[in-house]
């Protein structure tokens, strides 16, 4: 019943296509279709099937994810399924002090959403035989002020003693990191880092409202529709570089007054809740981007929270 359902809900769209085409020409098909993306009917199916332990995952095939209440560093890795099972878990040391980072040397070892951006081969004998560098700190870290860095995650002393703690890093035995070396791709690999156990599949209808209100937010972007589009902004939105909401507001009402044919594509979408919040989401992906006087191809960066079942960004980078 649900896939004749499916059948005939297709037929449907495919006749409004043809009679848009046949009345309009091409360019409205591709703005009905722009249209259909946005809608919550189309991701809710798209998402029945999906893995969603994590959230809604593109571009990651390795998850690590840090407990430090359980002193605990976890390997995820996607089946053939495209379903996260876990592959190993590994004792770690963190920082001596509990709680979340903060400022740059107080011991403690940040909560949070990072990637691997390196890995470092010839460090000291201190940090064991190899060491992963992390993306501490993120836009969201900055956001809230918080600072530091050489956040890593590495091996054990090979030629001193050390204390059962680190001064922030996440620190595992040389066997494991060797072992971690071979099994992941810094490229495909996330790292999630958690104050406590978490276990909880994320609601696939929190997922469905914010895919659905980012294909909305880029369908108001497309055509130039400037009040739909800032209405995903939160009043307290601030942009990486420091716009805030009404400076930002005058900015894309320039921009949006130009007009003319934009073309917007996302790919490698991953929308993850962020630990230790309430209906925090991170969003990333990338983004292409071409109008008549500007191209842009990169990684987008949008820090969302859910508010009465919408999607609101408070940051952007």
């Amino acid at each position: 019943m649900k896939i004749l359902l499916i059948f005939f809900l297709s037929l449907s769209l495919y006749s409004d296509i043809l009679t848009i085409y046949r009345e309009n020409g091409i360019k409205n098909i591709e703005k009905q279709l722009d249209l259909e993306l946005s809608k919550k009917e189309y991701w809710s199916e798209f998402l029945q099937d999906k893995d969603t332990t994590f959230g809604y995952i593109e571009s990651y095939t390795d998850i690590l994810v840090c407990d430090k209440s359980k002193s605990t560093l976890s390997l995820y890795t996607k089946d053939t399924a495209n379903k996260y099972s876990k592959q190993n878990t590994y004792s770690a040391f963190t920082g001596k002090v509990k709680g979340d980072k903060l400022t740059e040397g107080d011991l403690r070892t940040p909560i949070g959403i990072y990637n691997i951006t390196k890995k470092i081969s010839n460090v000291d004998s201190f940090y064991g035989p190899l060491a992963f560098v992390t993306s501490y700190p993120n836009m969201y870290d900055k956001y809230r002020g918080k600072n530091g860095s050489g956040i890593w995650i590495h091996g054990l002393p090979t030629e001193q003693k050390r204390d059962e703690f680190t001064k922030g890093c996440i620190a595992i035995d040389n066997t494991s990191i060797k072992c971690l070396d071979r099994e992941i791709k810094i490229d495909k690999t996330l790292l999630i880092i958690n104050p406590k156990d978490k276990h909880k599949e994320v609601s696939k209808e929190d997922l469905t409202v914010i895919l659905s209100n980012l294909y909305e937010w880029r369908y108001a972007w497309l055509y130039s529709d400037l009040q739909n589009y800032l209405k995903f902004y939160a009043d307290d939105f601030k942009r990486f570089d420091g716009m805030n909401f009404k400076q930002f507001e005058k900015y894309k009402k320039r921009i949006f007054k130009k007009g003319g044919k934009k073309t917007i594509i996302f790919k490698d979408i991953n929308i993850i809740p962020y630990p230790n919040t309430k209906n925090i989401y991170q969003i990333t992906f990338r983004e292409f981007y071409k109008s008549n006087t500007f191209v842009f191809r990169g990684d987008k960066t949008l820090m969302v929270y859910l508010k009465n079942k919408t999607m609101k960004i408070f940051a952007e980078k």
